[in-house]
């Protein structure tokens, strides 16, 4: 578990300033080829600590399962939203994140005053009145940091799942992410059912002419 511990500063700044729900949110499977992406959501408590909390990229595999219950268990109230997919080709992912991060307040059961995203662009309001963005968040900010794990272990186990249907992509130990295995297997295969059709990826490592790559035109603005 390398890596400083997240802090409660950024909560106990916002708690002074007369913010009593606050959400910590992070984001999981924007770069993965195949599979959702989806948004955590954490509201802390104000005194107990679960002990090893890191930005999810910092654990191993095990140790995130090993805290994930913990995590769970100690927070006021968390959730995970999900953007399919199918959603993130039809929308663009600008969208589907913003269809995620909603879906993840509303599973929340309560109304945040405010959030902390990790990162420089807010895909949060109006979901929630106000939000802070810090970079780095998931490693300094522990609310973030909690709904990062949250997040990547309940997208994880979707994609060991999925591989038992979709074996020969390896999404047990990929997790839809680019890697050299799931690189040769989209040149054997050809896309799964859960493959993001419209990616650039489609056009480098899939060599079937019948099975192209998705384009999406763009939407017409009155600007």
């Amino acid at each position: 578990m390398a890596g400083r511990a997240p802090t409660r500063g950024i909560e106990n700044e916002l708690w002074a300033a007369g913010h009593e729900v606050i959400v910590g949110i992070d984001e999981v499977g924007r770069g993965a080829w195949a599979g959702p992406l989806m948004v955590g959501a954490a509201v802390l408590p104000r005194d107990k600590r679960v002990n090893g909390v890191r930005d999810s990229k910092m654990l191993t595999e095990p140790n995130r399962e090993f805290l994930f219950d913990r995590i769970a268990s100690w927070c006021d109230a968390w959730a995970v939203g999900a953007a399919s997919q199918q959603e993130c080709d039809e929308l663009g992912m600008t969208a589907a994140q913003k269809l995620a991060a909603r879906r993840a307040i509303d599973g929340l059961g309560l109304r945040p005053d405010i959030a902390v995203v990790d990162g420089k662009w807010n895909f949060v309001t109006p979901c929630v009145a106000r939000v802070v963005m810090r970079v780095k968040a998931d490693q300094k900010c522990l609310s973030v940091a909690a709904a990062s794990i949250l997040a990547k272990v309940t997208r994880d186990r979707l994609m060991r799942e999925e591989s038992e249907h979709f074996p020969n992509w390896g999404f047990d130990e990929n997790k839809g992410y680019p890697c050299t295995t799931h690189k040769a297997a989209l040149q054997a295969y050809g896309p799964s059912a859960i493959h993001r059709r419209t990616w650039v990826f489609m056009d480098h490592f899939v060599p079937w002419p019948g099975i192209p790559r998705v384009i999406i035109p763009e939407q017409p603005t009155l600007f």
